[in-house]
């Protein structure tokens, strides 16, 4: 008589769905949004249901991101055009009849309040990426005008809302595509010498630029004024420049090793202005000062380092091209969101992953990472 020993079939059924997840992936992302909980536990206190509403979201992004890492990257390509369709769809219905808050039109009622920008996120890199797995191995420049349009409208409708920090991201989705698949150096280096020399003009003639009867062609007022503040914030410290220098007094007054879990005088007495959202990295970085930045920064960069891995190994031209640009999204995030925190970028709407408030954006995030998982179960899966 021969006794086996099997594994029950409910674990046999979770050991194949953990097959290929990469661990180190998993973890980054676990170490960052730990660092997220315990930050808006800090920065809100005030808010009792802040910290749990941020944690219910953040169990939402894994549930979305264990889902999404289910689903292999040949049946995400059909995705593809649908969600970028529909995202597009929404956005002109937004410029049509969309809901106005704030002098903003970004919202559209279709039973629930949505924001279809946020789909574009995830739809332009996608579409873009599909697009160039179907022109593998027969590349030709119109294929990358065909890409650019594509990037361009729903970059354009984005803009027009106006949502300057959601237009950045999708633009930035986009140009990622478009520089993995091959775009030439040609095309790439004469935008950047010029946005440098642009910003180095801006330095040098800020007091004649910014002053009040000066207008700027094919920029809004309240775009202007926002560059202004960052070149000069102290213009109008009590109003425009408000945000920028209690963020960098936040951040400078925390030293090397911080006041402390729950010590900072400019979270907790309300000088730091939208301290659980767009300006949470300055809450962090009073409390846990220079040496708890340099974590933070170190978890992005691992994510982002894995990430890339990830993209290079990734089995298709498709996966390969969606992983490398959900990645440098990542990058973008918090490129953006520590550095209009710290004074060196104008102040737009992009929050921090893991760490800032926000379900829209939280439910985003997962599905990237899912996406990053995803490729890394196929190419487990091929090895083996």
């Amino acid at each position: 008589m021969v006794i086996s020993f099997e594994k029950p079939y409910v674990l046999r059924q979770f050991m194949h769905v953990l097959r290929g997840f990469d661990g180190q992936l998993t973890l980054a992302v676990a170490l960052l949004a730990t660092a997220g909980l315990i930050t808006m536990f800090a920065s809100g206190y005030a808010n009792g249901m802040r910290f749990w509403d941020h944690a219910r979201n953040l169990t939402l992004a894994f549930g979305i991101m264990f889902v999404v890492a289910q689903i292999p990257p040949q049946r995400l390509m059909t995705l593809a055009v649908p969600l970028y369709t529909v995202g597009l769809a929404l956005l002109v219905a937004v410029t049509l009849f969309g809901l106005t808050k704030n002098g903003a039109r970004r919202w559209l009622n279709i039973g629930i309040v949505i924001q279809p920008s946020e789909i574009m996120k995830i739809g332009m890199p996608l579409m873009l990426s599909w697009w160039f797995q179907k022109r593998e191995g027969q590349l030709r420049p119109l294929d990358f005008l065909v890409a650019t349009l594509l990037l361009a409208m729903p970059v354009g409708l984005i803009a027009k809302q106006p949502d300057l920090g959601t237009a950045i991201l999708v633009l930035a989705a986009g140009v990622y595509v478009l520089f993995f698949a091959g775009l030439g150096w040609k095309w790439i280096v004469p935008p950047l010498v010029l946005g440098l020399v642009a910003a180095v003009l801006l330095v040098v003639f800020e007091p004649t630029l910014c002053a009040d009867d000066i207008e700027w062609p094919l920029m809004r007022e309240y775009q202007r004024q926002r560059i202004c503040t960052l070149l000069d914030p102290w213009r109008d410290p009590l109003g425009k420049g408000f945000h920028i220098i209690q963020g960098m007094i936040a951040i400078g007054s925390g030293g090397f090793f911080g006041k402390g879990f729950m010590q900072g005088t400019q979270t907790h007495l309300d000088f730091i202005p939208e301290r659980t959202t767009d300006f949470i990295f300055a809450a962090y970085g009073e409390e846990f000062g220079l040496l708890g930045n340099l974590l933070l920064i170190a978890g992005f960069v691992f994510l982002v380092l894995r990430g890339l891995a990830i993209s290079l190994e990734g089995p298709t031209l498709f996966a390969r091209l969606l992983a490398g640009s959900v990645t440098l999204i990542f990058f973008t995030y918090a490129f953006v969101n520590m550095g209009m925190v710290s004074g060196i970028l104008p102040v737009v709407g992009v929050p921090l992953p893991f760490i800032s408030y926000g379900g829209t954006a939280m439910v985003t995030l997962g599905f990237g990472i899912g996406i990053l998982l995803s490729v890394a179960k196929a190419k487990q899966l091929v090895q083996s």
